[in-house]
């Protein structure tokens, strides 16, 4: 039982995960605004999403060397799609690719994404009470 549910609410889960790894890569694009050479970085989330739902989907199995050994599961990790290097509006003379106006919209519309994927999770979640607790 726990595990249909779990398996409900894994798409949220990664998605709410990666959510968290794009507001980190944006906040060192932001700290490193000064920074002579830097190069700013980005990943594809779609990818990133598709990659960790089909790993979450394919089990690891785990070795055993012995017959004794409790059979065990495990689940791949996945990095974040890999890192790439975003393409300069304008580069500074510097090096530096860091645009804060793309970085301040990259925020913004990863900020809104992250409350709207909690807000379908608050809904989903009310849903699946509402079922336990037989609609009253």
């Amino acid at each position: 039982m726990l595990d249909k549910i779990s398996d409900h609410l894994n798409f949220f889960q990664q998605s709410l995960g990666l959510r968290a790894k794009k507001v980190e890569v944006i906040a060192s694009n932001i700290a490193n605004a000064d920074t002579p050479g830097y190069k700013a970085v980005d990943f594809d989330f779609g990818k990133a999403l598709q990659g960790q739902l089909r790993a979450s989907q394919s089990g690891l199995a785990l070795a055993t060397s012995n017959e004794r050994h409790l059979v065990a599961q495990g689940r791949a990790s996945v990095d974040d799609g890999g890192l790439q290097y975003r393409s300069a509006v304008q580069p500074s003379l510097d090096g530096n690719t860091v645009d804060m106006d793309v970085e301040r919209a990259a925020f913004t519309d990863n900020a809104m994404k992250y409350q709207s994927t909690l807000t379908f999770l608050n809904r989903r979640i009310s849903g699946l009470m509402d079922a336990i607790k037989g609609g009253q």
